[in-house]
């Protein structure tokens, strides 16, 4: 089926914008926004598979092993927002090629790396590179693309978020067991060189170069560094605080990100008033059917990290299941989720209101068997599969919710904020409830009733993200229900 483009009427930028989309090829435009959010994506789980190995080459400390991992989120987390707004600004398709010349370069910059510091320093400039590409992708399938082409393009969209957590984790065992030529684990950073070379020559034929504001928009410098400096002592406490144990300095850091938020709102206020460029429209969080969509798809994204990080070490820990067996049981939670996506982009309008909500509690549903004690192989793989559908219908519901109910002006910050969402979300997911199973199981408790206590503070995690989401749908103007319902 033919994929539609925008024809309604648009912000100057944007129509200057679409007058070149029609010469081009919306299929392949779509594949190549697609394909640089999957390496993006691969690259946060394809290291993990790889640490034994990285361990051993590099001799590297647990420390610098933390920020191997760790870098490349922490600087995927602080710039996406940044990111999404450089490319209204400077324009989304040199936006895109620079993040994805960028992640290219450091990928084979990590790939050559002849020790441990040179391959933290890789990760995290890898991280940059990936935000200021993967935050250009869902702005511009909502700028692009309308009503049921729209809806299959998200449907894409989380289809391939779906497969590349799958590949990024087949995919680093399989590269690693391998041991190329002797390389080990260096094939995981160098396979993204030939991708990206030929990424980019598709993104450069394919992507309109059009995308640039008429206007003389600057970038708000006091809003990226208060935004930065709040996310960073947001996310660094959530990725370390584990593995440190929660010392002293990850609480300080963690409350003082309230108050640097708070000042971030006060300028971006100001500069809005002076009818400056706030680097993001904080007057979105006002609205409710905004508000309360984020936060519930915070909520179903945390359950979802908690649930990996947790079932593996209760499958290897207290069933005394191998690595393998770990890994491979949770890919009945993710190919779930990436088929769902698809399917709902071609659902009517009353199907794409109910899903999120109904998505939540079947994750709910999901957590509480588990909770109940089903943890036989063959449950294990009907829970993981409802519970991937649930998450997969919450996830592009919530998605299709805040893309029909938000103009397309808005559409830098719908991006940046959901994508920020989610990286916040899933570490914030595994931090408290990945330490919530390891406290029962260090008091004493037993790994099964530590899985059950925290499957059941999952559950209920998910039927409130599931009330949320409803609540935010019926706060949506009526306005933007009768566009929505008329698609």
């Amino acid at each position: 089926m033919k994929m539609s483009v925008v024809t309604d009427p648009a912000p100057a930028g944007e129509r200057h914008g679409l007058s070149r989309l029609r010469g081009r090829r919306p299929g392949m435009m779509l594949a190549a926004l697609l394909g640089g959010m999957f390496l993006g994506n691969v690259d946060i789980a394809v290291v993990n598979v790889a640490i034994p190995s990285i361990r051993d080459q590099l001799h590297a400390s647990g420390g610098e092993l933390e920020m191997i991992v760790s870098g490349y989120t922490l600087a995927y987390a602080m710039l996406l927002i940044t990111g999404a707004r450089l490319g209204e600004i400077r324009g989304r398709r040199g936006m895109y090629l620079i993040g994805l010349a960028v992640f290219t370069v450091s990928s084979l910059a990590c790939g050559l790396a002849p020790n441990s510091a040179c391959l933290v320093g890789a990760r995290v400039v890898q991280g940059v590179g990936a935000a200021l590409m993967v935050s250009q992708v869902l702005t511009s399938i909502q700028v692009h693309f309308d009503g049921a082409a729209r809806r299959r393009a998200l449907g894409a969209y989380t289809g391939v978020l779906g497969a590349s957590s799958v590949i990024g984790q087949a995919l680093g065992g399989v590269l690693v067991s391998a041991d190329i030529m002797g390389t080990g684990w260096r094939p995981i950073f160098l396979i993204n060189v030939p991708i990206g070379v030929v990424l980019m020559v598709v993104a450069y034929v394919f992507l309109p170069d059009d995308e640039a504001s008429p206007e003389r928009k600057r970038l708000d410098v006091p809003g990226v560094a208060l935004l930065s400096l709040g996310l960073f002592l947001l996310v660094t406490p959530l990725v370390l605080g584990p593995d440190a144990g929660w010392p002293v300095w990850t609480w300080l850091c963690l409350a003082l990100s309230l108050p640097v938020f708070v000042l971030f709102a006060r300028v971006e206020r100001a500069v809005a008033r002076r009818a400056g460029d706030p680097l993001m429209n904080v007057a979105l969080l006002a609205r409710r059917q905004v508000a309360l969509a984020l936060v519930s798809q915070a909520a179903t994204r945390a359950g979802y990290f908690a649930l990996l990080f947790v079932l593996a070490l209760f499958l290897q820990q207290g069933l005394g299941r191998s690595a393998v067996y770990s890994g491979l049981v949770p890919i009945a939670w993710v190919a779930t989720f990436a088929l769902v996506g698809p399917v709902l982009g071609r659902a009517g309008a009353r199907a794409r209101m109910l899903a999120a909500p109904v998505g939540g509690l079947l994750m709910a549903l999901s957590f509480a068997a588990m909770a109940a004690g089903a943890h036989s192989t063959g449950w294990l793989i009907v829970l993981l599969g409802i519970g991937g559908v649930g998450y997969g219908a919450a996830f592009s519901g919530t998605l299709a919710h805040l893309t029909e109910s938000v103009d397309a002006r808005y559409a830098p910050d719908v991006s940046g904020l959901f994508n920020t969402t989610l990286q916040v979300g899933g570490t914030l997911g595994v931090a408290v409830f990945g330490s919530v199973y390891l406290d029962l199981v260090t008091r004493g408790r037993v790994p099964a009733d530590a899985f059950g206590m925290t499957s059941a503070a999952l559950a209920v995690v998910s039927a409130a993200a599931a009330a949320l989401i409803l609540y935010a749908e019926r706060a949506t103007p009526e306005a933007a229900r009768r566009e929505t319902s008329a698609v």
